[in-house]
């Protein structure tokens, strides 16, 4: 689709590679996490029990189930038809849909949470149209979650190295990914539409995952006792240096 980019329909096929190759069993104990778990009680508390709530880009479900079984509502949505298989093999009750996060499949304000767990990065045209749906499809006063990648000190170093082995940058590649960082990420959710209430650094022990095996645990993507110490020091003193990703909490 020429008016998404030329990458568009790559990146797409990468992520229906990605989830044939994944187990959700792996993505549910990746969501028990500390990372994750911290993350989870950073914006739960802008979640109603009483209002459904759309996770758009749910892959294999991890969250929603997570959030299911915690009693919120949560509904899930990916254009990855293989991913939403294997979580309904997984539990045939989940509300899954199959559609795009550019043109949803729902009315107009009709939820109250729009969640986002690292998926509007992948759009080289950028997420402003994504943002504009999300707005479309929640209630006034509704929430939207998101969480971006940011270009902390490893990613632009990991950035310098392929530049100078001329691999190009990482958004050169035919699965296309970028980064934000916090005022292009304010900037963009406010000209959707939507009113910033939290701006938050997160993830501090994964960017450190990225230095290799002195920061990892065995298993997937999981981050060591060191990890998680110095991770916990850079969130204090350094937040916004070595921060994986951003998580934003906004209002319509």
């Amino acid at each position: 689709m020429t008016q998404h980019g030329d990458r568009y329909e790559s990146t797409r096929k990468s992520w229906e590679d990605i989830w044939d190759k994944a187990s959700l069993e792996v993505e549910l104990e990746a969501a028990a996490y500390a990372r994750a778990q911290a993350t989870i009680r950073a914006y739960l508390p802008y979640l109603s029990k009483h209002d459904a709530h759309l996770e758009a880009g749910s892959g294999l479900s991890a969250i929603v189930i997570t959030l299911r079984e915690l009693g919120y509502n949560v509904h899930g949505l990916d254009y990855a038809v293989n991913a939403l298989r294997a979580s309904r093999r997984y539990d045939a009750s989940l509300p899954l849909t199959a559609g795009d996060v550019h043109r949803l499949p729902y009315r107009d304000n009709c939820f109250g949470g729009y969640l986002s767990f690292g998926v509007l990065e992948h759009f080289e045209h950028g997420m402003l149209p994504a943002l504009k749906e999300a707005y479309r499809v929640l209630k006034p006063g509704g929430v939207i979650v998101l969480t971006i990648p940011y270009p902390n000190v490893i990613y632009r170093l990991v950035q310098s190295r392929r530049k100078r082995a001329g691999a190009g940058t990482l958004a050169d590649d035919g699965f296309y990914e970028s980064t934000y960082t916090r005022r292009q990420l304010v900037a963009v959710v406010a000209e959707a539409g939507f009113k910033v209430e939290h701006c938050k650094a997160t993830s501090h022990s994964f960017a450190l995952w990225g230095l290799g095996k002195l920061f990892r645990a065995p298993g997937y993507y999981k981050t060591n006792h060191l990890a998680e110490g110095f991770g916990a020091l850079l969130n204090r003193f350094l937040p916004w240096a070595f921060n994986y990703s951003t998580l934003i909490i906004a209002r319509k």
